[in-house]
Order: C-alpha cells, then sequence, then structure tokens
C-alpha cells in the first residue's frame, strides 16, 4: 500500500482554513474585501455571541447570477485572475479564490445573491464543505452570506476561541481598519441584536480617521502629502504630544489593502526619532499608492503582508516625508511673528522676577558646569558649505547672529547657514523668529526648569533635557564632518568588563574611534581608553563607556552603523550636561534657551522626551475661571 496519497477535498479544505480562518475577525476581513472588490456603498455587518453563533455580511454591490454564485465556492474560483501576469498587477482585495471555500468547509454556510440581470436571486447552502441546497430566492441586488456555528466540525479550533468580549474586539478593530481604508462605504455592525457602531459615508478620509481616533484627537494629526513618479504617499500622523502604549493605532494600507509591515512600521517610528520616549507609539493611517506591478500582494494566506520591489526606497521616503512634516509642525509652533513682551529700557538690565541679582551658585561634584560654548554648532561663516551633516542635523537658523554686547562667550560664531541639500525630500526654511531668545525669564522652579513668559503664555523648559539635545547635535554635527576634537589623557583609565561586555565592547572599538573615545584591549577582558572627546574631558569616561555596552546588549546589536553611533552620542550627551536640581544664573539660563534656537529638533530630547511646555493664558484663565 502507497504511503503517500491525495488529501479528500474537504480534508484540504480545512487545512486551508486554518491558514484563512483563524477567528470570527478573519471570516469578517475576508468577506469585506469581497463585498468592496463587489462595488458596495454599503455593508451591514450582524454578529451574534462574538462571531461563535452567527456571522452575517449583507452588502448593496454588484451580486453574482447562479452559475457565478456556484463557481465561488469551489477552490481557487475566482474572477479577479486569468493569466500568469495578472498576478504581478493585482488590483483588487481578493483574488486567491480560497476564502468561501474555506469558510464554509468549517461552518454552516448560506449565499443568497443576485445581480442586476437575474429576475430572482440563488441560494446556496453549504454544510462542513458540502452542499446541501440550491435554491431560487427573492433578493434585492447585493450578497448576504451567513456563517453559523464556526469550527463547528473542527472542535479543536474552536475551543481555542477566547471570550465573546475578546472576540467583538477583533471583530471591531478589523471593521475598523477597513472603514478607515474605504470612507467612501457605509460600514454597520450589530452585535446580538444591538447597534454597535455605524461608520458613516464620506467624502473626507480625515473625518473617517478622527471618528476611528477619537475626537480629541483632531487638532493632533498632521497631514501628509508627498508624490514621487508612481509613488503616492498620504495620510495622517500624530504629533509626539499623542501617542498610545501599543502600535494598534497604526494603519497601514497599500493600493487599499490594510496591511502590517513591520518595516513600514519601523520607517514609522525612525520619522519620530528623538521625539517619542521608548514604548510609546504614535497613531498613524498611512496610505500607500504604487503601480500594482511594483508590489507583490501574493505572499501569505491571510494577504496581511505584502513585498515591494523596492523597499528601501519606499521605507526612506516614509521616514523622511515623517520627519519632515513634523519638524514643520514643530516650528509652526513659534515660527509666526510674537508680540514682544515689554521691558524696561534700563541702561542695565535689571534681573527677572524671583531670581536675585547675585544667585547663590553651588554644584555637587557630579554636576556637570554649563559650558557657554559647549552647545554651539559651530559652522563655517561661509554660506558656501560643502560638508555632509550628520543625519539628524537638516537646517539651522540661516540669519546672523551677534553676540558681541552680550558678555557670554569669547567668541560665538558669526552666522548659522543651511546646508546646501540634493535630497528629494527637501525642507522648508528654518525658522526666521528666534522664539527661545525672545522669551522673558521668570526663573526657576525647583532648579530644574527654566520659568519663562511669553506672549502667549507661560512656558516651562526642562533644563536637563534642552542641555542634552544641545550637547547631542554639537556631538552629532562634529561626527558627520568628523571633526570631533580629541582629548588624549596623560593616565589612560582602566576598564575591566565581563566576558559577554567585553566581546561587545571589542566589536564596538571602531564605532567608538569615530566619536573620538580610543580604547584598546588590554588582554583578557581588561580595555584601557586613551583619549576622549574634548567635551568630555572634565566628565568621567568609565560609566559612559560601561552605559554604551550595557544598552548596545540590551538592545539589538544587528542595527546599522548609524544607528549605533546615535545610540552612543545620545548617551554621551546625557553624561555631559546640566542636572535637574541644578541651580543656574540668568545669565547661564539665557545662554541655554539662546543655544536651543540654534537647534533643529529644539523640542524634544534625544530621548524624544519634551525639552519645554507651554500654558497659554486661555488656558490659564480657564483654570482660575476668569473665562469659560
Amino acid at each position: 500500500m502507497a504511503n503517500i496519497r491525495i488529501l479528500p477535498e474537504i480534508l484540504s479544505n480545512k487545512i486551508a482554513a486554518g491558514e484563512v480562518v483563524e477567528r470570527p475577525s478573519s471570516v469578517i476581513k475576508e468577506l469585506l474585501e469581497n463585498a468592496i472588490d463587489a462595488d458596495s456603498t454599503r455593508i451591514h455587518i450582524e454578529i451574534e455571541q462574538g462571531g461563535r453563533a452567527l456571522i452575517q455580511v449583507s452588502d448593496n454591490g454588484k451580486g453574482m447570477n447562479a452559475d457565478d454564485a456556484l463557481l465561488s465556492i469551489e477552490r481557487y474560483a475566482t474572477s479577479k485572475i486569468i493569466a500568469d501576469k495578472d498576478l504581478f498587477s493585482i488590483r483588487t482585495l481578493g483574488f486567491r479564490g480560497e476564502a468561501l471555500p474555506s469558510i464554509a468547509s468549517v461552518s454552516r454556510f448560506t449565499m443568497i445573491t443576485r445581480d442586476k440581470d437575474s429576475p430572482a436571486g440563488t441560494k446556496i447552502t453549504v454544510h462542513g464543505g458540502k452542499i446541501k441546497d440550491v435554491t431560487e430566492v427573492g433578493a434585492p441586488i447585493g450578497t448576504m452570506i451567513s456563517v453559523s456555528q464556526l469550527f463547528f466540525n473542527t472542535p479543536a479550533r474552536r475551543k481555542f476561541l477566547k471570550s465573546v468580549n475578546t472576540e467583538m474586539s477583533h471583530i471591531a478593530d478589523t471593521i475598523s481598519s477597513m472603514a478607515l481604508g474605504w470612507p467612501e462605504i457605509q460600514f454597520r455592525l450589530n452585535h446580538n441584536g444591538k447597534l454597535v457602531k455605524t461608520w458613516t459615508q464620506s467624502g473626507d478620509p480625515f473625518i473617517r480617521a478622527v471618528d476611528i481616533f477619537g475626537n480629541d484627537t483632531r487638532t493632533h494629526l498632521k497631514k501628509l502629502d508627498y508624490r514621487e513618479g508612481e509613488i503616492t504617499l498620504s495620510g495622517w500622523i500624530s504629533t509626539p504630544d499623542t501617542h498610545r502604549s501599543t502600535s494598534q493605532k497604526i494603519y497601514i494600507f497599500v493600493n487599499g489593502r490594510y496591511i502590517r509591515d513591520r518595516g513600514l512600521q519601523h520607517a514609522l517610528f525612525e520619522g519620530y526619532r528623538g521625539r517619542l520616549v521608548k514604548g510609546r507609539f504614535p497613531l498613524a493611517v498611512l496610505f500607500i499608492d504604487i503601480s500594482p506591478d511594483k508590489v507583490d500582494v501574493n505572499v501569505h494566506p491571510t494577504k496581511h503582508e505584502v513585498r515591494f520591489a523596492d523597499k528601501t526606497h519606499i521605507y526612506h521616503m516614509l521616514k523622511e516625508t515623517v520627519s519632515n512634516v513634523l519638524s514643520d509642525s514643530e516650528r509652526a509652533r513659534w515660527a509666526t511673528p510674537k508680540e514682544k513682551i515689554e521691558r524696561k529700557t534700563d541702561s542695565k538690565p535689571s534681573p527677572s522676577p524671583g531670581i536675585p541679582a547675585q544667585m547663590p551658585y553651588s554644584r555637587s561634584p557630579y554636576q556637570a558646569p554649563l559650558d557657554l560654548q559647549a552647545g554651539y554648532l559651530n559652522m563655517p561663516a561661509n554660506n558656501s558649505v560643502s560638508y555632509q551633516p550628520g543625519p539628524e542635523i537638516r537646517e539651522s537658523r540661516p540669519e546672523a547672529m551677534d553676540y558681541s554686547d552680550k558678555p557670554l562667550a569669547d567668541k560665538a560664531p558669526e552666522a548659522f547657514v543651511s546646508p546646501k541639500k540634493t535630497s528629494a525630500y527637501e525642507q522648508k526654511t528654518f525658522w526666521e523668529e528666534s522664539f527661545f531668545q525672545s522669551l522673558h525669564i521668570i526663573g526657576q522652579f525647583r532648579n530644574t526648569y527654566i520659568l519663562c513668559e511669553s506672549s502667549e503664555g507661560l512656558i516651562l523648559v526642562d533644563q536637563h533635557a534642552a542641555h542634552e539635545r544641545i550637547y547631542y547635535e554639537k556631538l552629532k554635527h562634529k561626527s558627520g564632518l568628523s571633526q570631533i576634537p580629541v582629548q588624549h589623557l596623560l593616565v589612560p583609565e582602566t576598564l575591566e568588563l565581563g566576558y559577554q561586555e567585553a566581546a561587545l565592547l571589542e566589536k564596538l572599538i571602531p564605532n567608538l574611534q569615530l566619536l573620538g573615545v580610543e580604547v584598546e584591549p588590554f588582554g583578557g577582558n581588561t580595555f584601557i581608553i586613551k583619549s576622549v572627546p574634548a567635551l568630555l574631558a572634565d566628565r568621567e569616561i568609565k560609566p559612559v563607556v560601561i552605559e554604551m555596552v550595557e544598552k548596545m546588549l540590551d538592545a539589538d546589536f544587528s542595527k546599522g552603523l548609524e544607528e549605533k553611533l546615535d545610540q552612543c552620542l545620545i548617551i554621551m550627551a546625557c553624561h555631559s550636561v546640566i542636572r535637574a536640581r541644578q541651580p543656574l544664573t540668568e545669565k547661564e539660563m539665557r545662554v541655554l534657551l539662546e543655544q536651543l534656537d540654534a537647534c533643529s529638533n529644539p523640542s524634544h530630547c534625544p530621548h524624544g522626551r519634551p525639552t519645554w511646555i507651554q500654558w497659554t493664558k486661555t488656558d490659564i484663565e480657564k483654570k482660575f475661571s476668569r473665562i469659560v
């Protein structure tokens, strides 16, 4: 007797169902895709007991005649693919011809459908993959599919279903994602005879996005709109102050198909780099429209994954577009001309309220001094620069900054110039106004926050986060030019590590060299540190190197060189700057604000925390019930 045999069709359908139908929401997804492909404008979903008892999807689409209805429940039967070339130019959501027979093989399945040319509808009943009945019935144009007792004949699958509430949550999320991608279609969801949600038709995708994300996000969503050749990227992303603890509110559509793509998600997160703290995720709805022959959607049974012909270009386009939109949004917070706050015109500036003329000043040994030169991004005064800045240095303030009348530094840069761009993702000119320099300093709050007054309200600047951003961009700029000033140690420092840490540090040595940290093996698990960046010359270097190694162990060391160097720069900046609970003189606070103005991203520290927050006059007066 032969050991290899052909599986019965019913059994092979059940196996296919295991790939296509994971839970009730999987059935919903497949049926909605078919309804959308049928040019429906109204889709009604009826659910009972979280999909265990009943899943019913009705649409007003084109429907089918009797012959097509019978063929639709045969495996690999489809109206959407005729020749090989069609596989590489798919324009529809459903196309594999597996959904209906797979669903029918693990449920009690009923389909009623009629097209405009048929005098009557066709009703087909299938139980566990076997056709029980085919009859003519009265029916409107469109299709209604009922799936009852899902997994009744595969009890092992049925017992893995979760609670009614959990399954309904998955169903609602599936419908929300489909509704977000197709705002011109009305979706209505009922559960156990009660209306759960109606997604009304809308010609404006933004209205549907607000409906999905919540009305409180309306003013926190920024529009994406970028076109290049046959590729269009559109949608909305949330500002960095609006985020979630999971990535569930990220919706990505490729040619109208809702997908889950780690590469695209990673590109999105890279666009937010330095703006969100670790473990927080933005809200986003992204629409990528691309020529169908440039993307393969036939790589997964559930069609949740795609493969791009040029994925690197798509990822880079998404990352840069997101980053540019966020940068423009941040600049808009201070780019418009603001009314200057009235100040006294005495010959000598008087101290700010709450700050004595001679503020007592002291530091504990671990606190870093505020170097009045350290944060400046010293660039050539000549406007025809030829260097290539680091990835985070995108633009700088173009106007000259004259500090000759301010006792702040021996020599300030003559001008800040914008690097010449050749990228397709060119950004707008940097803001013309010196926002932070225009603030009126009131004082320090708990020796941690610089309290300022603006024409619009009250502003708090986190001195550590702000100085960290300044130092980070200073180091980033110098590393981009390969010009980090180095301080050779008179007596090299010895560093001893564990086996795992030592092996990693040895791999990191070439990267650290680029940052001005010269480390050499000294036998076994011991290393010597021979030089450090000049900015860290008066800091203890061993804790910095140890933290770099620990961070790399904790993270994925397979990341690219740029990400490794960036992580090292962030740690170096964090160890180099002033701390919380460190008192500052008014002059030091003023210099800190001036240097923050010169940063390309002054709103967030390198870890993604905000450097400043604002309460408008209206916010404050509402709190005191002066206005309602």
